[in-house]
Parts: C-alpha cells; sequence; structure tokens
C-alpha cells in the first residue's frame, strides 16, 4: 500500500510536541475535497427539488408537487440526504488527520477558526434574507438569532436559523468526545479504543432511557464518524482485520440508521437505494483510504473543497425562499441550477473576504490568549508593591496596584536580568549620594 506506516508496538506511544517536525507531512487527498464538495452538491440539489414538503401539493416553495414538475430530477434529488451522513464520514477521517500529533490548544484552536467564521456570515445573511423574503420560513426573533451565533443552540432548546444547522450540534459533540483522546496523545491503540467505547454506547443510549447517554453517545452519527477514524487509520498504518471489522460494524449500524431516516423523516425514498449509494461511497473513501486515488492532483479541487462548508451553511432556508419567488419566472430546472451556481459565487467570496481573513485574526488572538494563560498571567497582568520599584517601568510609586500590560508576555529570564540592571542602578544612585 502507498504511504502505509507500519503499526506501531501496542505498548509504544508515538511522541508529541509543538514543533511541525514532530508530524510527517502527508500529501494532499484532493479526491477528499471533490467527494465535499459533491456531498454538498446532493445535499443542496435534495433541499431544492428532492424533499417531501417540496413534493406537496399546494407547498410555498414551488406551489405544487415538484415530481409533477420536473419528475427526473425529483426521483435523483430525493437521495441527496445521504449527503450528510459522507460529510460525517469525512469528518472523522479528516478530523483525525488533521490533529495526529497536535495538542488540544491547537486541535480547540483549528476547529473555532474552520466553524465559526463562515457560520457567523451565514447567521446574519440568512437572517437578512428571510426578513427580506418573508413567507416560506418564520423568523425567529432577536434573541434567539444572536443565541445562534455560538452554535451552541440546540443544546439550549433554540430552533436554529437554518434548519442544517443540526448537523454542526453532532459535529461540536464529536469534537467534544475526540478532544479527550487528543489530550492524551493520538494512537493507534487509542483510537480503536475510543471507536469501540463509542459504538459501544451509541448502541446502549436507544435503550437506556437516559437522556444525558443519548445526547453524548450521539447514537444517530456516531457510526458515521467511527468509520471515518477507521479509515483514516487504514490509510496511515495500512489495513488490518480489526480495523475492517470496526468499518463493517459501522456500515452494518449505519445502514439501519438510514432506513430509520427513511421511514422517520424523508419518507420520498427507498432503504435499498439509499444502502447502495452509501455503500458505493464507503467503497470510494476505502480507495482513498489504501492510496488508489493518489494520482488525482487537480488543483481546482482544492477550490473547490473549500466552498463546502460556506455552501451548505447559506443554501437551504435562504435558497428556497428565493426560488419561491422566482419559480413562476423560469423553468424548473434552469431556476435550480441557477441558484445553486450563483450561491457557489457566494461561497467563493465568503470563503476568500471573511473566512480567511477573519481566521487569521481569530487564530492570533486565541493564541496570544493562551500563551498568557500558559505563562500563568506574566505579562498580562503586573502586581506592584511598595519599595520594590516600577512593573516593566511603569509601575507605582506606593500602595499596591495591579495593571494589565498588553504585548507580548516577557519570560523568566527577561525578567531577572529586569531586576538585575534595577538592582545595579539604584546601588550606583546610593553610592553617588554618598
Amino acid at each position: 500500500m502507498r504511504g502505509a506506516q507500519p503499526l506501531p508496538p501496542l505498548a509504544v506511544q508515538i511522541p508529541l510536541t509543538d514543533a511541525p517536525r514532530g508530524r510527517e507531512r502527508r500529501p494532499r487527498l484532493y479526491a477528499l475535497d471533490g467527494i465535499r464538495l459533491l456531498a454538498a452538491l446532493l445535499v443542496a440539489l435534495h433541499h431544492f427539488a428532492g424533499t417531501d414538503r417540496v413534493d406537496r401539493p399546494g407547498n410555498l416553495i414551488w406551489d405544487r408537487p415538484v415530481s409533477e414538475i420536473m419528475p427526473t430530477v425529483f426521483h435523483v434529488a430525493t437521495y441527496g440526504w445521504i449527503g450528510v451522513e459522507i460529510f460525517f464520514v469525512i469528518s472523522g477521517f479528516v478530523i483525525c488527520m488533521s490533529c495526529w500529533g497536535r495538542t488540544p490548544r491547537q486541535f480547540f484552536v483549528s476547529r473555532v477558526i474552520r466553524l465559526y467564521p463562515a457560520y457567523w456570515f451565514a447567521v446574519l445573511f440568512t437572517t437578512a434574507v428571510l426578513a427580506a423574503v418573508p413567507g416560506v420560513w418564520e423568523r425567529l426573533r432577536a434573541r434567539d438569532v444572536l443565541l445562534n451565533l455560538t452554535m451552541l443552540q440546540s443544546g439550549s432548546g433554540v430552533r436554529s436559523v437554518d434548519g442544517v444547522y443540526w448537523t454542526l450540534w453532532s459535529e461540536l459533540r464529536f469534537y467534544l468526545l475526540f478532544l479527550l483522546v487528543v489530550a492524551t496523545g493520538l494512537t493507534y491503540r487509542k483510537v480503536v479504543l475510543f471507536c469501540c467505547v463509542w459504538g459501544a454506547a451509541a448502541m446502549l443510549a436507544p435503550v437506556s432511557r437516559l437522556p444525558l447517554l443519548d445526547l453524548v453517545a450521539n447514537p444517530e452519527g456516531a457510526w458515521y464518524f467511527i468509520a471515518g477514524l477507521a479509515l483514516y487509520l487504514m490509510h496511515r498504518f495500512g489495513q488490518d482485520l480489526l480495523l475492517w471489522g470496526i468499518l463493517g460494524m459501522a456500515w452494518l449500524m449505519g445502514q439501519r440508521e438510514l432506513g430509520i431516516r427513511v421511514d422517520e423523516v424523508e419518507h420520498v425514498s427507498s432503504w435499498r437505494g439509499a444502502v447502495l449509494i452509501f455503500t458505493a461511497f464507503l467503497l470510494l473513501m476505502v480507495a482513498v483510504a489504501l492510496g488508489h486515488t493518489d494520482r488525482v492532483r487537480w488543483r481546482w479541487l482544492v477550490t473547490a473543497g473549500s466552498l463546502t462548508y460556506p455552501l451548505y451553511l447559506m443554501h437551504y432556508a435562504a435558497g428556497t425562499a428565493i426560488i419561491s419567488r422566482l419559480h413562476d419566472d423560469m423553468d424548473a430546472r434552469l431556476l435550480v441550477a441557477a441558484v445553486i451556481a450563483g450561491f457557489l459565487v457566494l461561497s467563493w467570496a465568503v470563503h476568500r473576504f471573511v473566512e480567511r481573513p477573519l481566521a487569521g485574526v481569530v487564530k492570533r488572538g486565541l493564541e496570544t490568549a493562551f500563551s498568557r494563560a500558559r505563562a500563568g498571567g506574566q505579562g498580562a497582568c503586573a502586581e506592584t508593591a511598595p519599595g520594590r520599584g516600577q512593573a516593566w517601568g511603569r509601575g507605582v510609586r506606593a500602595g499596591r496596584s495591579r495593571r494589565c500590560v498588553m504585548g507580548p508576555v516577557p519570560s523568566m529570564a527577561d525578567a531577572e536580568a529586569f531586576r538585575m540592571r534595577t538592582h545595579v542602578a539604584r546601588a550606583a544612585v546610593r553610592t553617588l549620594l554618598i
């Protein structure tokens, strides 16, 4: 297998350091970017032309069943919801890959700058569109919109600005659980153990009748993330029977979850078709994990992959509201294609002018804050006492005060050198006075 590493002995842990040399530089998996874009397009097509809602008579989006307007597109779009499950598998793969050799602090910073800038824009953008184009979706109160900016509204029982945000709640719970493993240092053994423990909890949660276990274990999405973790271990260390067993269990449990979603949520697609598409996708991911797609090196796929997150966040509520106003003025197929194309262009603009600049600002701010916290507050706040001189040149002459200092945190060596210089200067002044 290309790029495979031998499995480390189970008793040996891979050392972790903050230095980049602690992590092996692996080639970019361009195929993953293409799969992500395909999944996002499937979800968008499904929401515009393949849901149970848009196929009802007198619906607020198309005004009549979309299966009568464009039957062929409808039958294809009914399966687009599987793109969400595809996202979950890719997330498990990518999170494990990007966190290998990183500290919890680096993991936290990377997730914040990846999730929040585009999300903040999407919340405000969708709120503005729904205010300008009312009638399809109910507008939230200002206090609920503001709470949505935290991305924690699902945990507070508050409705999301856009219904697609429910997947972010699953992602956040996965990150919180996986952070526990990252904090101990990622190894083959620890990730395998995590998959087994989480899988067991996800199986027990529905029958335990324990709301907290159900909340943490996330049985609706756990097995898709676990499949992604197992696939990354195949990619990094090579395939073995244990990893195939975990992936097989994830497929078996996943097909059941697909059936539940078909019966209870979607109502427009079949279990067999959903399982067939999901199985084909997993086989494609196996090919990616084993290096069979390494020859795919199209640079445009990097840009395509960067569009998926903004596209997913913005397309649903705003897009269906726009369709509700234009469906009588354009051909339905052309309208769907135009709306998707428009959101792709907007997604590129959000990535270029919102995500990238804001991510840099947030990253620098968080790293500065963590550096100060790690230094125990030195340089962030300094105390001065009577007779002890100034705190870095700007203290007080009498009494004790606390002054917060902005700027780089001084090291202990710098502090000691400053105290020595102050002592020498005072001794010289006393000698001159005598």
